[in-house]
């Protein structure tokens, strides 16, 4: 792809086509948000799109400026599943025909809005567990079938159109700006973002925002090359790719002046924070710029800032607010979560329980009676602040307690808090957590993988309604077993994480 000059991008955002089909969205200040934070907060709503998303803004773009031809023989595209809608729509309003390939991960409010949006003139093909599986299996039908590939983010006319957005920020913030937060996936809306923004206003920040688990292009920028992950994680599925593009990532490197890179509490606790201002939900990816954004300020100190958070997308199953609402308090440190050690012995309990609730309220308790000399409990505590849980932390240490923070242990949070009930003689256990989307058939097909040839001692799953799930698996493996358990797990073709030494696991289950 040839590169295209910074003084084209100014041109091209300028003139492009996306006010053909859509209209200016607003920029909201979220006034609860900024009487905590300490700066004023808002938010540019990109939910208000007919497709809930701004990836409709480069959609038509590039569309628009296609010949009558190329138009008539159809388009095809892949998406994790905003840029899906944006294509569909598009086609819809032009009148082409467009096959669109999305990941078998996408959510099924996505595939179900996409054949709304598109109607009679698209098809959607399922494949694979990413965007990239999905990119490699659409440039294949490209090829075959003679059709124009529309990129969801590595094209100039698809940049251009989401550099709009800053287009629009600028018109609607008369007052000093200070940052942008954008959310990251291929690189599409930062890239024309801050393209825009280095050429009228230098002095305001952009800012990229990752989840930690698919921040390929952070990485990418810290090597000086653009990288592939091996595997990214889908609770973001709308950034959830594993290779930014070439064109973004070297607009990234030019213009972006950072990347904060938040994890799955403080996603689920910015989606909560956009509810009590707006009583609008936005899907995971749709409130990563709130996240960071809330990031940045907490680890800079920042105060009476005019800051900006794109809401990028509403595309959620509303199943999924069960998880969303467990996961926010950890997110806004509103929980502590620990494990203390206490002597089998009379009046234990009642020290522990008098030391912890002085002052605080207890959100959680697990126990149960073991048969050792000590017990085992799992605590949450109410806290106003992350510094909270070291107070916390160095009261227990005073008062001679042996305890383990897990306020941040992903194994603890979404399965032991679950199943505390003693320990079970297990010989030879490891103990695996797996993740896959949630469709008809895996979790069945994944238990007829292992259980023939090794032992499942432990099994812990709840399907939360969302579009993925955590699976946690103990199996006994005999020690002369290893190796060859070492590379089975791989085949199995999931995210896995092997928790044996989990200090939650030691404790609660083994």
């Amino acid at each position: 792809m040839p590169q295209t000059a910074p003084t084209d991008y100014l041109k091209r955002v300028l003139t492009a086509r996306v006010y053909d089909i859509v209209q200016e969205t607003p920029l909201e200040m979220a006034a609860q948000l900024s009487q905590r934070l300490n700066n004023h907060v808002y938010l540019k709503r990109e939910d208000h799109h007919e497709v809930f998303s701004y990836k409709i803004r480069g959609a038509y773009n590039k569309m628009a400026q296609l010949s009558k031809e190329q138009l008539k023989q159809g388009v095809i595209t892949a998406s994790a599943g905003n840029h899906a809608q944006g294509v569909a729509y598009c086609a819809s309003h032009l009148k082409c025909k467009a096959i669109i390939v999305v990941p078998e991960t996408t959510p099924t409010v996505k595939i179900e809005a996409i054949k709304r949006f598109g109607g009679e003139y698209i098809s959607v093909v399922l494949h694979g567990g990413s965007y990239n599986d999905a990119y490699d299996h659409a440039t294949t039908l490209e090829k075959k079938h003679k059709l124009t590939f529309v990129h969801p983010f590595d094209d100039p006319d698809v940049i251009a159109g989401q550099g709009t957005m800053a287009m629009e920020i600028l018109r609607q913030h008369g007052k000093p700006l200070d940052a942008i937060f954008v959310p990251i996936g291929g690189g599409g809306a930062i890239a024309g973002i801050a393209a825009y923004i280095k050429a009228i206003r230098p002095e305001v920040k952009v800012i990229g925002v990752q989840s930690v688990d698919s921040d390929a292009m952070a990485q990418s920028v810290t090597k000086g090359r653009v990288v592939t992950l091996k595997e990214v994680g889908i609770f973001a599925d709308g950034t959830a790719v594993k290779t930014p593009g070439k064109e973004t990532f070297r607009l990234v490197q030019k213009y972006v002046d950072d990347i904060i890179l938040v994890d799955t509490d403080a996603i689920c606790s910015a989606m909560r924070d956009v509810f009590l201002d707006s009583r609008s939900i936005l899907e995971p990816s749709g409130a990563l710029g709130l996240a960071g954004l809330k990031a940045y300020v907490e680890k800079t100190g920042v105060k009476n800032q005019h800051l900006v958070a794109i809401a990028s997308g509403a595309n959620t199953n509303f199943n999924r607010l069960s998880f969303v609402a467990d996961r926010a308090e950890m997110g806004e440190a509103r929980e502590a979560l620990f494990a203390v050690t206490i002597p089998e012995a009379r009046g234990s309990f009642q020290k522990l329980c008098d030391l912890l609730g002085e002052h605080r309220s207890i959100t959680e308790f697990n126990y149960r009676m073991n048969v050792t000399q000590s017990a085992h409990i799992m605590v949450g505590i109410a806290i106003s602040d992350h510094g909270d849980s070291l107070k916390i932390a160095n009261k227990l240490t005073k008062k001679k307690f042996e305890h383990v923070d897990l306020t941040h242990n992903e194994l603890a949070k979404q399965h032991i808090r679950n199943m505390i009930g003693g320990a079970a003689p297990a010989d030879n256990e490891l103990l695996y957590r797996f993740e896959f989307p949630e469709r008809a058939g895996v979790l069945f097909s994944f238990l007829m993988s292992i259980s023939p040839l090794w032992n499942i001692s432990l099994f812990q799953y709840r399907n939360q309604g969302g579009d993925f799930a955590s699976i946690l698996v103990g199996i006994q493996v005999p020690p002369a077993d290893r190796a060859a358990f070492k590379k089975f797990i791989p085949t199995l073709g999931f995210r896995y994480w092997d928790e044996s030494d989990n200090p939650a696991y030691q404790l609660f289950l083994k």
